[in-house]
């Protein structure tokens, strides 16, 4: 596949789960982002955290820290924009990997699904599914079209599925197991959950 860089995504207000960074809340002893960086970080592949306000309370994690490409918490397609320019001037990556920093039981296969999802549909651009749904905000992204993203969220657009349909999207399919791959911790109650969860999917 294309040289690769990866976001990670934790600009939101956790408004659902009372504020708060949510990809430092714990599960089975160990912060939601370190268990997404495992799941994902390989040592060819640049990372970034894409997150606002002070980026000091990352410190200990070692990456990058990149605020939204706008000032007004437009939503995700922000900090994706913001992982593209990232990715554009710091890295040679020619796509970026876009995943949640609330979501510990991401697969390690996401990025080759999704670029052979995309291959295989011959379109520009790839999301996750699972359960019938689709996961938009778990996609590979090429860095080819951040200007068309930046004129859509300066028009106002806020919507990913209505986004990349301009281009065509494939949805990689995963099954759900133990769990679904993609579970994300946005309340207190699924914080409970993915702790019941933990044991199961991660073994331990």
């Amino acid at each position: 596949m294309s040289a690769l860089a990866i976001v990670i995504l934790a600009g939101g207000k956790a408004t659902r789960m009372g504020g708060g960074d949510k990809p430092l809340r714990e599960i089975a002893g160990r912060t939601i982002l370190s268990l997404v960086l495992e799941r994902v970080a390989r040592p060819d592949i640049p990372v970034a955290l894409n997150a606002n306000a002070d980026p000091a309370r990352f410190a200990g994690f070692g990456l990058p820290v990149i605020p939204d490409a706008r000032g007004d918490f437009p939503g995700p397609l922000a900090g994706i924009l913001a992982g593209l320019d990232w990715a554009a001037t710091e890295t040679s990556a020619a796509d970026v990997l876009s995943v949640p920093g609330d979501c510990p039981f991401i697969p390690h296969d996401l990025a080759e699904k999704l670029e052979a999802a995309r291959r295989s549909a011959a379109l520009p651009l790839a999301c996750a599914g699972s359960g019938g749904w689709t996961h938009p905000v778990i996609g590979l992204w090429p860095i080819s079209i951040r200007e068309e993203l930046r004129a859509a969220l300066d028009a106002g657009e806020r919507k990913i599925d209505r986004f990349t349909a301009r281009f065509g999207c494939a949805t990689a399919e995963w099954p759900i197991g133990a769990c679904d791959p993609f579970f994300n911790v946005n309340t207190p109650d699924e914080l409970i959950e993915a702790e019941r969860l933990a044991p199961l999917v991660l073994g331990r």
